[in-house]
């Protein structure tokens, strides 16, 4: 099955409402991500409730009455780093807007969620999709189209509309940013680097403010990742030059007793989707696929719509190769996934990650490798999406830290106050109740022969080659914490480097959850305790191997990573890693294991309950888990570098008998868990697994050219082919394709559907394939991606500048705005100028004054900046005297308006159309002028036909209801220019219009 959509701004396509407003939005059928009237069989259990979900704004919308955010403010924005104001036309994309749920919808989700893990319940394992999710437990669509206009009034555009209907995604200026939300936006020096946020607490109107959860993206600060590097000091290999050992993932492996290669425990089936916040080499990962024998696979890579373009950032980078590497190695069947953001300032790095993540149901498993200590977090929370994750069968897996048991604690670091640094903390989200924590252990090197080739634990170095996989059994283990090791120079605290032990210890956020009972060695602290499980994470006693272009990974002589086997070719060196950002992966994948020899092929939700409960059981706990009893992650540095209270003073807890807040539940052994995990699982899934695959014909397209995807969804195992439909949803967001549209793509008999799209504006755009499931297979998802270049070569470019930034008109008079072209690279051509406007503005006319022609368009025939002026004219009856003749003298041409922005347009008087078709009939007059000559007598029949529409839509004199001005407010204009015969030569600005 074919489905075409051609995708304009997304207010395009909302306007559509009569034929011609729709040919100017979209000349083809446009299609959306919907939720679907009902689920297979052996998918449905889990529906919404019946009733309609009420809408909760029920006062006006008013600025004049404001609410304060409780938890707005950054930590890190004091006074003391102030660094200065914020530029008021910088550009902040990719906003967000989270809504809460009601008491009602909270107790409703918190009984769901206890029956998905209840074997007994029909509700066991029952998972919703977010369409569903949404239905349930979202915001009413009322709520959000107020929202929504108030934020458009505000001046912002609006990006996307979460598909769970739990957030709006908008862009904007400082400026807007700082009107709307009653703020100003500051810079400032944090650790040596600066950072920007709001200076205050945030406000919104009172009227919305009971339903406003938080508002995020408005700052800098990003999560930090939880690894490790090797110093160049002490290599770590078995290697054929020092027989020195390191861990590959052929020894994790053996250690920790995975099932026998062949055995169906790969991981096939299943998905795992790894948090980043930098984009990748995928040559990184092939390399390690290849030095490690297995064979090429290539993650999914996704990039998080709104959040900027691509880019490799230092430290990020290498952490993501490694979350792909290892996950991957423990795991190889199972489908991987990289969901990334991009390089805006003020996205929120892995947390957007997540949220899209579980937004889109991307993977049954989500790994990530990154925290925050909870001192650090002021008022932000994930607990609403990782809720939803539970919900939806997706387990989350979170590495619980590196600094020991003060999580805040780094080198010179003034994130938060030095008396914070030295406390008691632990890292956010690992310390979640609906998050698997996973902390470290290391090789118990009081023995040496636990950590020497050739002494009965690994393989002897006998020949000129290096041994890839030489562990030979379960090595002993203790709680990692190499802080005070007299054997590693220059990196201890007291050598001047940052801590290296296992995160740990009790939330100050989170009480207890019900499941973390039963095990001895559990505090009575009435608190959530961190970690839940533990797996090796030193860098020292033993590192893992690791391949990645990112070189602040590498050694000082290093020149590559991996050309030769895990070697660099020219130096010999190899790339080393620790930190439980390493153990997480690993345990995602072992959880892969698991949900594939239980047939969970949906996924298997939060895992905890579970954990627990073999662990209390002694027999159980003896075969499947090893208990971890010596070991501390102490801070023993003392106050050198802000780390812990003194040397003097025991600050952290003990590894011991059975649970402790060092290493949880202990390590595993993968075997005998998954054979505990079969004996008291509920009855394993009936559904059968897919796989969805999507591919686009051309991943680096024109701007205006078509690409078709090619969705398949098919059987992971057998002949048989999925049925059903697949929902689609374009950079973030179901309303991408249209309003209310509530038509799923049909898989054709050979289980694909083709869906073809062009795509205007430049960047990478997202499309996110979801097969609902049949009778037969569970769901899954897949996603591809396509790169509009910014200029085409051969031709050059041209940039807008409109001045003023900000234009201010009385309501019902009109202003002008200078717009400037600007060319490079040797352009020269015709500028075909268009704007667009929130729908409020629908009664705002644009006229073309000086240096536009007679066709709306700017000639630009030299390397001079030409200058154009646009009337900007509040008075709606202007709109149609202009167009019937009698136009006041200083204005022109009305301009193409090509759309109104993202919420519905008014509703027009009977017997009249709405302004948009107007417009459409005079882009399309435009369109038979341009290409079939200007002056011919059919294009002025459709000039006169297009006038009257253009009387009709706007009004007359005595039609009251059809000339109210556009209403006071603060809006966001955007002007965009093509040249007219190279559709991929264009540019895109914006300017505020303020109408008092």
């Amino acid at each position: 099955m074919e489905i075409k959509f051609s995708h304009l701004p997304k207010s395009a396509i909302r306007v559509c409402g009569v034929a011609v407003a729709c040919a100017m939005a979209a000349s083809t059928l446009v299609v959306g991500n919907v939720v679907p009237g009902s689920m297979a069989a052996g998918q449905g259990a889990a529906q919404a409730p019946g009733t309609r979900l009420q809408a909760r704004i029920t006062a006006e919308i008013t600025n004049s009455r404001q609410a304060t955010l409780p938890g707005s403010l950054h930590p890190f924005a004091r006074a003391e780093n102030e660094a200065g104001r914020m530029p008021g036309d910088s550009r902040l994309n990719g906003i967000s807007i989270h809504f809460n749920r009601t008491a009602a919808q909270q107790a409703d989700l918190n009984a769901l969620l206890a029956a998905q893990q209840n074997p007994s319940s029909p509700q066991y394992h029952q998972w919703l999709t977010p369409d569903q999710f949404a239905a349930r437990f979202g915001m009413a669509q009322a709520d959000i189209d107020k929202v929504q206009s108030w934020l458009e009034q505000q001046g912002f555009s609006i990006d996307s509309v979460a598909r769970s209907r739990n957030a709006i995604h908008f862009s904007g200026t400082v400026n807007q940013v700082e009107r709307a939300f009653t703020t100003e936006m500051h810079y400032y020096n944090v650790g040596g680097v600066r950072q920007f946020a709001s200076s205050t607490a945030l406000s919104v109107p009172a009227a919305i403010a009971p339903v406003v959860e938080s508002i995020r993206d408005l700052s800098s600060f990003k999560p930090k990742a939880m690894h490790i590097k090797v110093p160049a000091a002490r290599p770590s290999f078995t290697s054929s030059q020092t027989g020195s050992v390191f861990f590959a993932p052929g020894d994790i492996k053996t250690i920790y007793d995975f099932p026998a290669t062949g055995t169906g425990n790969d991981g096939t089936g299943q998905s795992i989707a790894i948090m980043g916040q930098s984009s990748v080499t995928l040559t990184d990962i092939e390399n390690f696929e290849s030095a490690a024998g297995f064979s090429k696979k290539d993650p999914t890579v996704v990039l998080v719509p709104g959040t900027g373009d691509p880019v490799a950032i230092a430290g990020d980078q290498g952490e993501s190769s490694l979350d792909l590497e290892w996950s991957g190695a423990t795991a190889p069947g199972a489908d991987i996934f990289f969901v990334y953001t991009g390089n805006s300032a003020n996205n929120n790095g892995v947390f957007d990650s997540i949220s899209y993540a579980v937004d889109e149901r991307i993977a049954n498993i989500i790994s990530v490798s990154y925290g925050a200590c909870e001192p650090g977090l002021g008022g932000f929370s994930m607990e609403s999406a990782f809720q939803q994750a539970a919900a939806q069968g997706q387990t989350i897996f979170a590495a619980s830290g590196d600094q020991g048991s003060t999580a805040c604690s780094a080198p010179t670091s003034t994130t938060v106050p030095v008396a914070t640094q030295q406390e008691l903390a632990v890292n956010y989200p690992a310390s979640s109740p609906f998050v698997t924590a996973v902390g470290g252990t290391e090789i118990d090197h009081s023995n040496a022969a636990y950590y020497t080739q050739g002494q009965g634990y690994w393989e002897a170095q006998n020949t000129s080659t290096d041994e890839i996989s030489s562990a030979l059994k379960y090595i002993p283990e203790i709680a990692w914490n190499d802080d005070t090791d007299p054997n590693i120079l220059g990196v201890s605290p007291s050598n001047g480097g940052g801590l290296s032990a296992t995160g740990g210890g009790a939330s100050s956020l989170f009480t207890k959850p019900s499941w973390q009972a039963g095990v001895t060695g559990i505090p009575s602290d009435s608190k959530r305790d961190v970690p839940d499980i533990a797996l090796f994470s030193s860098p020292f006693y033993v590192s893992y191997l690791m391949c990645t272009s990112d070189t602040s990974f590498w050694a000082s002589s290093q020149q590559a990573s991996c050309n030769s086997g895990f070697r660099d070719t020219a130096t010999g060196s190899l790339t080393g890693v620790g930190g439980t950002s390493v153990a997480t992966p690993i345990f995602a994948g072992i959880t892969a294991l698991i949900n594939q020899q239980q047939k969970y092929v949906s996924g298997q939700g939060q895992i905890n309950p579970m954990l627990y409960a073999l662990a209390a059981n002694s027999s159980t706990y003896n075969s499947a888990f090893h208990d971890i009893t010596s070991g501390n992650n102490y801070c023993t540095a003392g106050t050198n570098f802000n780390y812990c209270i003194s040397s003097g003073a025991t600050e952290g807890f003990k590894a011991g008998t059975g649970y402790d807040q060092v290493t949880g539940l202990g390590s595993v052994d993968v075997n005998n868990l998954i054979t505990a995990w079969t004996a008291n699982s509920g009855t394993a899934a009936s559904l059968l697994a897919s796989t969805t695959t999507v591919t686009a014909s051309n991943s680096a397209p024109t701007a205006g050219s078509s690409v078709t995807f090619t969705i398949t969804v098919a059987s992971v195992s057998g002949t048989t082919t999925p049925t059903g439909t697949v929902n689609l949803s374009i950079d973030g967001s179901g309303t991408s394709f249209g309003s209310g549209n509530t038509t799923p793509v049909t898989l054709s008999s050979n289980g694909t559907a083709t869906y073809t799209a062009s795509f205007t504006s430049t960047g990478t755009h997202e499309v996110v394939a979801a097969y609902t499931g049949d009778a037969t297979f569970a769901t899954s998802a897949g996603a591809a991606s396509v790169t509009i270049a910014t200029v085409s070569s051969g031709k050059g470019s041209f940039t807008l500048t409109p001045s003023p930034s900000t234009l201010t008109i009385a309501r019902g008079s009109s202003g002008t705005e200078t717009i400037a072209v600007a060319p490079s690279g040797g352009y020269t051509g015709t500028v075909v100028l268009n704007y667009t406007t929130p729908t409020a503005l629908a009664k705002l006319c644009v006229f073309a004054g000086t240096g536009i022609n007679s066709s709306g368009d700017i000639a630009v025939s030299s390397a001079s900046a030409v200058s154009a002026q646009l009337s900007i004219d509040t008075n709606a009856s202007d709109c149609s005297s202009a167009t019937g003749g009698s136009k006041p003298a200083t204005q022109g041409l009305l301009l193409h308006r090509m759309a109104a922005a993202n919420s519905p347009a008014p509703k027009p008087a009977p017997g009249r159309l709405p302004a948009e078709a107007a417009f459409a009939g005079l882009f399309l007059i435009g369109l038979v002028g341009r290409y079939a000559g200007r002056f011919r007598s059919a294009a002025w029949i459709l000039v006169l036909a297009a006038a009257g529409m253009v009387m009709t839509a706007c009004g007359s004199s005595t039609t009251t209801s059809t000339t109210t001005n556009p209403p006071k407010g603060t809006y966001t204009i955007t002007l965009t220019a093509q040249d007219s015969a190279t559709s991929t030569i264009k540019a895109t600005q914006s300017f505020t219009l303020t109408i008092n």
